[in-house]
This record gives C-alpha cells, structure tokens and sequence, in this order.
C-alpha cells in the first residue's frame, strides 16, 4: 500500500519586532489533513503574497486575523481538487481562495472560486482577477470616482494594486502618473503600460519631478505607501480631490508609531476627501462584478498581467520580505 504523500507547511514560530526575517518562519512537514463533510482538499499550485500580512505576522487584526504561531501561515492561493465533501466540487476542478502555505490545504466551498484554466491562468487568477486587483477596481472606482482628461497618482504603481489602478484609470481617460522605485519599473510604467509621467522616488529630485509632472495638480491621489510620498502628494491636491488610502508600507516595519495624521491642512483648505477602506469586508459580496468586468478588459487587452513568480514553497517567506525591499514588480507569487 502505497504511503500517503507528505505535506510540506511554512509556519510562523515568532512575531518580530521591525522587520520580519527568515528566522521568524520554519518549514515543517506533516501527513495531509483529512476532509470532513462539505470539505474540500485542494493541491496548491500558487501563493500570493502581499504587504498587508505584515499586520497579521505582527499579531494586529484588520481585515483577517493574526498568524497563528507554530501552525501555518494563509493566504490567498490557487490549485486543484484532489478530494472534495461538497457536491460543488470535483477532482480535477481549479480553484482560487484561501490556502494555508502548504503543498496541501483544506478549505470550505464558501471559501473558494471555481474557475476554467482554459480562460483564466492560474496566476491570472491571483493578480489581474484577485484580491490586489479587487482592491484597485473598487478603491479606484467607488471612492476615487475619476473623470475623464482628471489627474492621478499612485503610489507603489508598479505593485500588484497601483498596476491595475493605473491601468483601469487609463481605460476611463485619466492622465496617470505614477510614483516607484528604480529604473525598470520606471520604464514598464511608461513603455509597456503607456502611463503619461513616472517618478523614481528613489533619485534625490523625485520631489520637484513630481510636481513637474503634475503641473495642473492631482484630482485622486492612490495612496499604497504613506510617509514623505504621501505628505508631498497631499501638497498638490486639487480642489475636490480624493484620496483613497489603500496601504501605509512605509510604515509597517516601524519599531515606533510614525508620524501623523498630518498635511490634513490640504484637505480642509481643497475641500479635498481622504477615505480608507479595507476590500475584505467592505466588497467581497461585490467581487464576481469586478471579476467580471476586469475579465472583460482582459480579452480586450487593456489590462496587462505581470506577475513576479518565486519558485519553492520553501522560498514563501524570502518572496514576502522582498515586497518591503520593492524586489517584486507586479503581482508577487510563489509556485509550490
């Protein structure tokens, strides 16, 4: 009798103080868990990784709930039904929802999207119709609400969310610009994704550039990053602006509080908007309408996918604390 396969986990065994490190995570190997009724066991093929589980490493609750410690770490993955208690699913069935960092994981049928690899990839499942892209479609388009010929920045615009808001804010007529770090992602922004203007905030004059790139101001503001970025953004808003806070990553790793709120003065004296949002809870009922309607663009090509693929379940953690080191450029997955 053949012996059942092992099933190899990345478990978080300390919460750090700053930044994360490898130390603060172990590959474990254990059997395949069982299934109970309504239960599916899914073959994990790929792992996304994003900032916000630095929140969940670090023991704070926001919109999931901390890493457990010596057990392991989820997130959003895609794979194959191997063995399924619901009668949804089948062998063989591809699915996207929430994994454990493991060769194997269980979920539950209201957990998971059923997709058809023959349209969709698999990593097209995890970057242009996943949770980063959901996050863009609903952040942009219900809060920063653009207009034709309006002006945006973004933050983090060569990440998984600032990629896809870009993009979606070219579709709908806007003059883009966006805001990351080094020349690659610099000229993918520009070449490949046709955005109008690009800052490097990593050269000493990303400041004045900004402004130069900015010359009638900023109607939406897509904030992915916080701190200095953020407080030089706020000085061009227009009147009526709108910022949609998405993420704060240049604070993530502080072993202090950072600075603020600060800058509001811009907001009072531009009748300006700055609103946060979480797209889990706030949106996850209105998913299949972003999933349906980013498809669409897709076959259209006007939206491109890039994912960054890191190979090796044992390489989960080196790809997440690349995102803080901006290694990645679009979609950061891992393929088990």
């Amino acid at each position: 009798m053949p012996q059942p396969p092992q099933n190899r986990q990345i478990h978080l065994i300390s919460r750090p103080s700053g930044l994360p490190s490898l130390e603060n995570f172990k590959l474990c190997i254990n059997q395949v868990p069982e299934i109970k009724k309504n239960e599916i066991l899914i073959r994990v093929h790929y792992l996304s990784v994003d900032p916000y589980m630095r929140g969940r490493i670090g023991g704070r609750r926001s919109s999931h709930p901390p890493f457990p410690i010596n057990q392991p770490a989820n997130g959003d993955g895609v794979g194959q039904v191997v063995q399924s208690n619901h009668p949804d699913f089948h062998t063989g069935d591809f699915v996207s929802g929430y994994l454990d960092w493991a060769d194997y994981s269980i979920a539950s049928a209201d957990q998971l999207w059923k997709f058809n690899p023959n349209e969709i990839s698999p990593t097209t499942a995890l970057s242009v119709l996943g949770m980063p892209a959901m996050t863009a479609y609903f952040g942009l388009l219900d809060i920063g609400k653009p207009q034709t010929g309006e002006t945006i920045a973004i933050s983090a615009a060569a990440g998984a969310v600032g990629m896809i808001v870009g993009q979606i804010a070219k579709i709908k007529g806007c003059h883009v610009i966006g805001i990351a770090g080094g020349d690659t992602k610099i000229q993918y922004l520009l070449k490949e994704l046709q955005f109008d203007g690009a800052v490097n905030y990593k050269k000493s004059d990303w400041a004045q550039t900004l402004h130069a790139a900015c010359p009638e101001g900023i109607d939406i503001y897509f904030d992915n990053v916080g701190g200095t970025i953020t407080d030089e953004a706020m000085k061009l808003l227009n009147r009526h602006a709108r910022v949609v806070l998405c993420g704060q990553i240049s604070s993530y790793n502080l072993e202090q509080p950072d600075i603020g709120p600060r800058n509001f003065r811009h907001l009072i004296v531009k009748s300006a908007m700055a609103k946060g949002f979480l797209v889990i809870p706030d949106y996850k009922h209105r998913f299949q309408e972003g999933r349906d309607q980013l498809l669409e663009w897709l076959k259209q090509k006007k939206i491109k996918p890039y994912e960054t693929i890191t190979q090796g379940l044992e390489n989960i953690p080196k790809a997440f604390l690349g995102l803080f080191s901006g290694e990645n450029l679009g979609k950061q997955l891992v393929q088990v």
